[in-house]
């Protein structure tokens, strides 16, 4: 039997690394973190206290979403303090975003798109 403790990172494809790195490191805030010197591109964020987030710098392709939001597709959550104030940050930063401050998934959710059309939750207490 496999014993998991927890997930390490999350890797996500990119076009355009310098953009990505605007949004996840200017925008979003995302401390950086040092990459092995791999033959690819990326830039890796730490992600709370020992979780990762990894840009990987893809050509452009059919394997990149182009579509809007569609909470069914895979996307990357990151727990928040407060909803309502990571809404209004992001109103703030002028990125769009669909708000479920009452979902059923036993949480407040808000869902946000980067510029390569990666999706992102932010999952936050109700009422928060």
């Amino acid at each position: 039997m496999i014993e998991f403790e927890r997930l390490h990172h999350v890797s996500l494809a990119v076009r355009d690394l310098e953009r990505a790195r605007r949004f996840y490191s200017e925008v979003l805030g995302f401390p950086e973190i040092e990459r092995p010197p791999f033959r690819s591109k990326g830039i890796w964020y730490a992600v709370g206290a020992d979780q990762q987030l990894h840009l990987l710098e893809h050509p452009p392709g059919e394997t990149l979403r182009t579509k809007g939001i569609d909470t069914t597709d895979g996307h990357f959550a990151v727990w928040v303090k407060s909803h309502r104030e990571t809404a209004a940050w992001l109103e703030s930063k002028g990125i769009n975003y669909e708000a479920r401050p009452e979902s059923v998934a036993g949480f407040a959710q808000i869902f946000i798109l980067d510029p390569d059309h990666n999706i992102i939750e932010f999952g936050a207490p109700y009422n928060s």
